[in-house]
C-alpha cells in the first residue's frame, strides 16, 4: 500500500478523493472494519477499552500509519488519505471512540516528527506506527481546559534531567499508553514557558490517577495522570525548550479537521443507518420511510451532511499545500469543525428519533453514534472557543 500512495497524483476538487488508489484504500480500512471492528465493538465499548493487538493488526492491514513519511515509519499518503482512512471506518461500522483510541498517535507524534530528533522518532513514532507501541498527548489540565497557555505542570532542569511535578486530565489512551507527549513548564508564565517532553509511563512517580468514565466515546480509556518528581532525560525534550506552545498550535488545524471529519463521516453513518430503518420498519401498516415528515427529515439530514462535508473537504486538500500558520487556513479549520459538529449533533439526533425506541437501546449503533457526537463540540477547542478565534481572524 506504501507504493500506491506514493504514487497517487497530485489532482484537485472531487477527483483527488476517487482516484484508483484511494478506492483500494478506502476498500482495504472497510472489508477490515467489517472483519475485525464492527462484530466487537460491543464488547469493547463495555470493556471501556481496545485490545493492545487491534493497533498490531491495523498496522499489517496497512493503513494505521496513513498520512505519515515513510521515512519515519509510516505508509505514505498525505491528509486526504488519512481523511479517507477516517470515512471508511466509520462508513463500515467504527466509531468515533473507536477512531480517537486506535488513532491517538494523531496527535501524540506529530511534534516528534516535526522536531526532526531522530533518536525520539526511532524510539517512540517507528514502532507506534508500527503498532506496538501506544502514544498519548497530554495537554489538558484539571481547571485549565482551552486555555494552553495556562500550563501548570512544572519541569525543573536538574543535570541531565528534568523533575516533572503536576497533572494531567481528561487524556485519551491515557490508560493504555507507553508513553504521553507532555506540556509541561520550562519558563516563566504564558505561552512562551510552555515545552513538550516525551514521558514513559513507567518511570517511577508516573502514575494513572484514575480511570475516568464518559458519556461517550466508551471504548477510548481516557485518563487523569499524576507526576511527582518525575526524571525525565533532557533528551526526551521535542524541539527547543520552551517552544511547546507554537508545536501544540502548530498541529491545531490537523486536530480540528479530523475532528471535523469525524463529524461529517458519522453523521454520513448515522443517516444511512436511518434511512435502511426507515424502509423496514412498518407503522400504521406501511413503511416509516412513506411517511412525508421522516422523508423531509431524511433530506435535511442528507443536505447537512453533504454541506459539511463538501466545506471539511475543501479545507482538507487545502491544507496538504497550505501553512498550518496561515491564518486562512486556521479559519477553514476552525469553520469546517463547527460546521461538521453542528451537523452530526443535528443528524444523530434525528436518526434516534427515527429509530423509536430503538435509538435509545444501547444494542443499537445508532445509540452510539449519539452518545460520541456530543465530543466533537468540546474536544480540539470548544465551540464557543472556536467562534470566537473564527471572529478575530474575521476581523469581527
Amino acid at each position: 500500500m506504501t507504493d500506491t500512495l506514493t504514487e497517487a497524483p497530485t489532482v484537485t476538487g472531487t477527483s483527488a478523493w476517487e482516484t484508483p488508489e484511494r478506492a483500494a484504500l478506502r476498500k482495504v480500512v472497510e472489508d477490515f472494519t467489517r472483519a475485525e471492528i464492527a462484530p466487537n465493538m460491543a464488547q469493547w465499548e463495555d470493556d471501556g477499552e481496545l485490545p493492545r493487538q487491534l493497533h498490531v493488526d491495523a498496522a499489517k492491514a496497512g493503513f494505521l500509519a496513513v498520512g505519515y513519511p515513510e521515512s519515519v515509519g509510516g505508509e505514505g499518503g498525505d491528509a486526504i488519505d488519512a481523511a479517507i482512512v477516517t470515512e471508511a471506518t466509520l462508513a463500515a461500522g467504527g466509531s468515533g471512540g473507536l477512531q480517537a483510541s486506535l488513532f491517538t498517535h494523531g496527535i501524540a507524534l506529530p511534534h516528534i516528527i516535526d522536531s526532526g530528533n531522530a533518536d525520539l522518532i526511532d524510539r517512540y513514532v517507528r514502532p507506534t506506527l508500527a503498532g506496538q507501541m501506544i502514544g498519548s498527548l497530554g495537554i489538558t489540565e484539571p481547571g485549565g481546559g482551552s486555555d494552553v497557555a495556562g500550563i501548570t505542570t512544572k519541569a525543573v532542569r536538574d543535570g541531565d534531567h528534568y523533575v516533572v511535578n503536576g497533572a494531567k486530565i481528561f487524556i485519551t489512551s491515557g490508560v493504555r499508553a507507553d508513553f504521553v507527549t507532555t506540556a509541561v513548564r520550562t519558563g516563566g508564565p504564558g505561552h512562551q514557558g510552555v515545552s513538550l517532553l516525551v514521558i514513559d509511563k513507567d518511570t517511577p512517580g508516573f502514575t494513572v490517577s484514575r480511570r475516568l468514565r464518559k458519556l461517550g466515546w466508551h471504548c477510548s480509556d481516557t485518563a487523569e495522570l499524576s507526576f511527582q518528581d518525575v526524571r525525565v532525560p533532557v533528551g526526551n525534550l521535542v524541539g527547543e525548550e520552551n517552544s511547546g506552545f507554537y508545536q501544540i498550535a502548530q498541529q491545531f488545524v490537523s486536530e480540528r479537521l479530523w475532528l471535523a471529519i469525524q463529524g461529517y463521516a458519522t453523521a454520513e453513518r448515522a443517516l444511512d443507518l436511518a434511512v435502511a430503518y426507515a424502509k423496514e420498519r412498518d407503522t400504521f401498516g406501511q413503511p416509516l420511510i412513506k411517511r412525508q415528515v421522516i422523508r423531509h427529515k431524511l433530506v435535511d439530514m442528507h443536505a447537512r451532511t453533504a454541506a459539511a462535508k463538501a466545506l471539511t473537504r475543501q479545507a482538507v486538500e487545502r491544507s496538504t499545500v497550505a501553512s498550518k500558520s496561515d491564518p486562512s487556513m486556521i479559519l477553514e479549520a476552525v469553520v469546517a469543525k463547527d460546521q461538521a459538529v453542528q451537523c452530526a449533533e443535528h443528524v444523530v439526533h434525528e436518526a434516534v428519533q427515527i429509530f423509536g425506541g430503538m435509538g435509545y437501546m444501547r444494542e443499537t449503533e445508532v445509540e452510539r453514534h449519539y452518545r460520541d457526537a456530543r465530543i466533537l463540540g468540546i474536544g480540539g477547542g470548544a465551540n464557543e472557543v472556536m467562534r470566537d478565534l473564527a471572529a478575530k481572524l474575521l476581523g469581527y
